[in-house]
């Protein structure tokens, strides 16, 4: 083999070493997404046939700082479907509105 050749393999294998290097860090950026959403919990609100659709909105847009819009579309969820995923987040973020939901005599529950 000449010399020539030696180095337009060495070029080659840099050009491959790169590639392998820039797929194992996206691997690595989904990796990292997967665990961050493996550790997400969510508070569930389940329908309870006792508490008024306005009183509902108005719990979610105090406690879970909603938008009217989603906090709607939540309630009509619970009322229809049964239950609803109300909020998503770290657990420890998560417990003072599930108690406060809890407190305001809703249904619901941490997962």
């Amino acid at each position: 083999m000449d010399w020539f050749k030696i180095c337009n393999l060495v070029e080659i294998f840099k050009g491959m070493i790169v590639d392998v290097l820039m797929i194992k860090e996206k691997i690595q950026e989904k990796i990292d997404v997967l665990e961050q959403e493996v550790n997400q919990h969510e508070i569930i609100l389940f329908n309870d046939d006792i508490h008024t659709f306005d009183f509902v909105i108005n719990s979610l847009i105090d406690v879970c700082e909603h938008t009217m819009v989603q906090a709607e579309q939540c309630t009509y969820l619970v009322h229809y479907k049964g239950k609803c995923s109300v909020k998503t987040g770290e657990l420890k973020e998560l417990k003072p509105c599930c108690t406060q939901l809890l407190s305001l005599g809703l249904s619901a529950e941490l997962i």
